[in-house]
C-alpha cells in the first residue's frame, strides 16, 4: 500500500506540473498556431515535457491581455 501511495503521489505531482504548463500555453501568444500547438504537444510528454517548456519555452510567447467587457 505504501508504494502505491507514493508513486500515486508522484503521478500527481508530475500531472499538477503538466497542467500548469498547459494552463501557461494556453494563456500566451506565441505568434502561430502551429507553434503553440508544438509546445502543448511537447508539455504533454509524459514526465519530462512540462521540464522541457520550463526549460526552453516559458520565457516564449506574449501574455495575453486581460479584455474588460
Amino acid at each position: 500500500m505504501d508504494t502505491f501511495v507514493f508513486v500515486a503521489g508522484i503521478g500527481l505531482v508530475f500531472w499538477g506540473l503538466t497542467m500548469l504548463a498547459i494552463i501557461d500555453i494556453i494563456t500566451k501568444d506565441f505568434g502561430a498556431i502551429t507553434t503553440k500547438a508544438i509546445w502543448g504537444f511537447t508539455a504533454l510528454i509524459p514526465f519530462v515535457g512540462w521540464l522541457i517548456y520550463l526549460i526552453f519555452g516559458f520565457k516564449r510567447g506574449i501574455r495575453k491581455k486581460h479584455q474588460e467587457t
